[in-house]
């Protein structure tokens, strides 16, 4: 089957979770002893998924393993086929048979419910995915024929985080507060920070893109 080249999931699917919960956030006085009030936030009221209460976009409750599709919501993680991905949409088809994992964190997409909009929470606290530490890692894999008929096996892996708060876009990249290259943007508000492709019949090997800021997926 066709090699998929450059492929990025960007976890569309699961924005579109639908939930059921009620809650609110209340703040509270707190009487010193001079009399002086003091205001306090109550800790947050998260519906989980173990309350079987969230229910997801196909209308089934959402469980804490894996669904039909490969997507685990709960430990924030998606492990099966490139077009399962897509609910095995027509226009994928071709790529059917690429493997696929996807893993994510909390700020890319929670696995509860703590804001009270009804949708698994993302970049929570946080106006936009901008500073929140959001990250997510793609890995795939596959086979196809070259020209001479010969099978190629190929795998490519991507890190992509959302950017700093103090960062800024500078042509085609994100660069940090002291000129330091992130990596290039990607769906606006993230960065690509590092990509790993091995395919020995197109002689790519290895190591493409590391961040010069740093690669690990945390301290953004």
């Amino acid at each position: 089957m066709k090699k998929v080249f450059y492929v990025v999931i960007s976890l569309v699917l699961i924005a579109l979770i639908s939930i059921s919960c009620d809650k609110a956030s209340v703040d509270d006085g707190v009487e010193t002893a001079d009399s002086t009030t003091i205001l306090t936030k109550k800790p947050e009221k998260c519906t989980k998924i173990q309350s079987g209460e969230l229910v997801g976009s196909d209308g089934n409750v959402i469980e804490t393993g894996y669904d039909q599709w490969g997507y685990n919501y709960q430990a924030k993680i998606f492990n099966g086929y490139y077009c399962d991905s897509y609910r095995d949409a027509a226009w994928c088809q071709p790529y059917a048979d690429v493997e696929l994992i996807m893993k994510w964190n909390k700020a890319w997409i929670s696995n509860e419910d703590c804001d009270g909009d009804g949708l698994l929470d993302r970049h929570h606290g946080f106006d936009s995915y901008i500073g929140s530490g959001a990250w997510l890692t793609n890995h795939q894999k596959g086979t196809y024929l070259d020209d001479d008929g010969n099978e190629c096996n190929w795998n490519y892996f991507i890190k992509i985080v959302a950017a700093p708060a103090d960062a800024e876009v500078v042509g085609s990249n994100w660069v940090n507060a002291d000129g330091t290259i992130i990596g290039s943007v990607i769906w606006g508000q993230f960065a690509i920070i590092q990509v790993v492709e091995n395919d020995p019949c197109a002689g790519i090997n290895g190591l493409q893109f590391n961040s010069p800021d740093h690669s690990g997926l945390g301290g953004w």
